[in-house]
């Protein structure tokens, strides 16, 4: 991408069947590699413009709902659930960064500004004083509770019900995919049953 350098964008300025002279926008740098990019397509800029465009208005729309019902943000509300799913309501701090897809810097933000509502508990692991586990509370739990029909209802109303169950299904296979492709190789730090925060 090229912000910055007129038309020139993620595609290119026309099909291969044209010079490469003709490819390149006259507003873009002379010197731009060309012919070591995979420029996209009409289609597959549409496609990326589309999904970029959606993501952003519905996780806003999500967030905005959110905050208005419960007073939380949508990553201190992923982590009430994915603690509500744990055994005993506790996972480690960097099994729960991998599952959210955060650094542990900013998980540990958003803990300790959970931490200081409430909602839940940083503790050490009782197999390694250095360990530190995240618990949900009783507090947490009951926000969660609170929290869980307006967000489901606010899903529902700016994606699932937007979409037929075809569009739903192939959506969930391709990020699928995108999240695999991007999944680190560290799978095995998920073994330990706790670690540094």
């Amino acid at each position: 991408m090229h912000p910055g350098h007129g038309k020139v964008d993620e595609m290119s300025a026309a099909t291969d069947d044209v010079t490469t002279d003709e490819r390149v926008d006259a507003t873009a740098p002379v010197d731009l590699p060309v012919d070591d990019v995979r420029w996209l397509s009409t289609d597959e800029q549409a496609s990326w413009r589309s999904f970029r465009d959606g993501v952003i208005r519905l996780f806003d729309a999500i967030a905005r709902d959110l905050e208005v019902d419960a007073g939380l943000s949508p990553h201190e509300y992923e982590v009430l659930v994915r603690l509500s799913e744990a055994d005993g309501r506790t996972l480690r701090m960097s099994q729960l960064a991998d599952d959210l897809a955060h650094s542990r810097s900013r998980l540990t933000h958003t803990v300790r500004r959970m931490e200081e509502r409430g909602l839940v508990e940083r503790r050490a692991c009782s197999s390694d004083a250095r360990g530190v586990n995240a618990f949900l509370t009783e507090q947490g739990w009951q926000t969660l509770v609170a929290a869980a029909p307006g967000h489901v209802r606010s899903v529902r109303a700016h994606l699932v019900d937007v979409l037929t169950p075809e569009q739903l299904r192939q959506l969930g296979d391709a990020m699928t995919a995108v999240r695999d492709g991007l999944a680190g190789p560290c799978e095995d730090v998920r073994s330990s049953s706790c670690d540094l925060a």
